[in-house]
């Protein structure tokens, strides 16, 4: 499957997916070289995205059925999953919640009084 999708995509159909991987490395190496924890406590981070991607794709979902929205095909791998929305946006509902998470971490490492100011901990 993913064989075939690779060969008949064109550079421009990476795009969205190219933009999520840039989305990733650009804090993710946080959890690398400040070992901020985020990955080793990945079953917490899920919980505290779940929620409001769940409630995001909904949305998402209703938005491209009555109209209101919808995905550029030319920018897409075109796999599909419910509410007829692509791949690419499942992966932006977990992956910028995520980076987000890793960046704050990543600050309250580097700065441990914001995490006590901030987060009362």
């Amino acid at each position: 499957m993913w064989a075939q999708v690779c060969k008949n995509a064109s550079m421009r159909q990476w795009s969205y997916m190219a933009m999520l991987v840039f989305t990733l490395c650009g804090s993710g190496w946080l959890e690398i070289f400040l070992k901020t924890g985020v990955l080793r406590r990945f079953k917490r981070a899920a919980l505290s995205i779940a929620p409001i991607s769940i409630l995001f794709l909904i949305w998402d979902g209703y938005a491209v059925a009555r109209g209101h929205w919808f995905f550029d095909r030319a920018q897409i791998l075109g796999i599909y999953g419910p509410f007829s929305i692509p791949l690419e946006e499942y992966l932006f509902f977990f992956i910028v919640p995520l980076a987000a998470i890793l960046t704050l971490e990543g600050i309250t490492t580097v700065i441990p009084k914001w995490r006590k100011g901030e987060f009362g901990e």
